[in-house]
């Protein structure tokens, strides 16, 4: 038997007034998700272990079936993996994002979506000023910073202080004085940068500073195949998920114009997957534009990057023979514009069967298969 896990990260939401009271996922239209509710069963998961905060590393772990409490160590030497960065046991990767803070306020996470290639100059251009510590760009305002013999610090994720003041929210720790002197250091060396100034002449945010979070030591994980007698690939557009991966011994499927973002080629990632089971036993398909558009609160989008998983799902269903699983990671609700713990809708369809009728949130409460923990998931996918 194979087996295709779909992530819509970031999918489940509230209801909104704007929408007729209806969620994003409830609004949209979503044929093959129903298809799949209507021919297979539905819960809830608790993707979000108690103590921890709602993050998609920590989700994507805890449902690949690693806990977090055993192997979580912060998402930035996971990305480390994910860029081939040989972390030494001393090394403490931080995710780095490029940031736009004006008057105090972090005004947008990532720097307008900045470009790889503007990114990368931008990130670089500090790598001379401060030697002590290892600057290595990624996609878009997604980069890596690693402190060599490093003494930890933790900082809030700027995705969940979006227009708050930042000054409650510096790093904190053994690393915090470096960490602020690279924060500012990054502020002089973008204040006049040619990307910057070029960004603003064509109406752009430009990209302030840079702000270091999650950083860690390089974890161990068990590998998957190994826990679970099978075959597996992740195929996503962000360093994250590629990293775990990574940890867990899984395939990367590279997909051209697989980006990360609103404009991933969705078409790309269906075809890819197809190829991909033909050779694994499990694929698991990390699909992250839903959440970039509950970050940045846009209705429109997120119903628009809903409909465009849907039509993966469809691509799919027209050639696979196997289980197939169909879930969030966490929801990003459009109010708040961060990640929230509750749990998550899912079905499963190749196993049993119950009477739901769609896929949505409200829909999943009533589902035959309950309320599961994300870490058991994979163990009742395969049972």
């Amino acid at each position: 038997m194979k087996y295709i896990v779909i992530i819509g990260d970031g999918m489940a939401d509230e209801p909104l007034l704007q929408l007729g009271g209806k969620t994003p996922l409830e609004y949209a239209k979503t044929p093959n998700m129903d298809w799949l509710a209507k021919n297979g069963a539905c819960g809830m998961l608790r993707t979000i272990p108690d103590n921890f905060e709602a993050g998609s590393d920590i989700a994507n772990m805890s449902i690949l079936g690693y806990d977090p409490e055993k192997y979580y160590t912060g998402r930035g030497p996971l990305e480390a993996m994910s860029m081939d960065i040989d972390l030494t046991p001393g090394d403490v990767a931080y995710r780095c994002n490029l940031v736009t803070v004006e008057n105090g306020i972090m005004t947008d996470f990532s720097a307008g979506h900045i470009s790889s290639p503007e990114g990368a100059e931008l990130f670089l251009s500090l790598e001379k000023k401060i030697p002590e510590v290892m600057f290595r760009p990624g996609i878009s305002y997604r980069n890596l910073l690693v402190v060599r013999n490093g003494k930890g610090a933790t900082s809030t994720p700027p995705h969940d202080i979006v227009g708050k003041n930042i000054e409650g929210y510096l790093p904190k720790g053994g690393d915090a004085g470096l960490l602020m002197r690279c924060m500012e250091k990054s502020k002089d060396l973008f204040f006049e940068h040619r990307v910057n100034s070029a960004r603003k002449k064509s109406g752009k945010l430009p990209a302030t500073q840079i702000w270091p979070w999650s950083g860690g030591h390089k974890p161990a994980f068990p590998s998957f195949e190994k826990k679970y007698g099978k075959k597996g690939g992740v195929i996503a557009g962000v360093d994250l998920l590629k990293g775990i991966a990574r940890c867990a011994g899984m395939e990367v499927i590279r997909v051209p114009g697989a980006t990360g973002y609103l404009d991933t080629d969705y078409d790309a990632k269906g075809s890819y997957a197809l190829d991909a089971i033909q050779h694994l036993d499990f694929l698991y398909i990390h699909i992250e534009a839903p959440d970039e558009a509950g970050h940045l609160g846009n209705i429109e989008e997120k119903v628009r990057a809903i409909e465009r998983v849907d039509g993966v799902i469809g691509m799919i269903l027209e050639k696979f023979e196997g289980v197939i699983a169909l879930l969030p990671d966490h929801p990003t609700p459009i109010r708040v514009k961060t990640h929230t713990r509750d749990p998550v809708p899912f079905v499963v369809m190749g196993k049993e069967k119950d009477a739901t009728e769609r896929f949505s949130e409200e829909a999943a409460r009533s589902g035959g298969l309950g309320i599961k923990n994300a870490v058991d998931f994979l163990n009742f996918l395969f049972s």
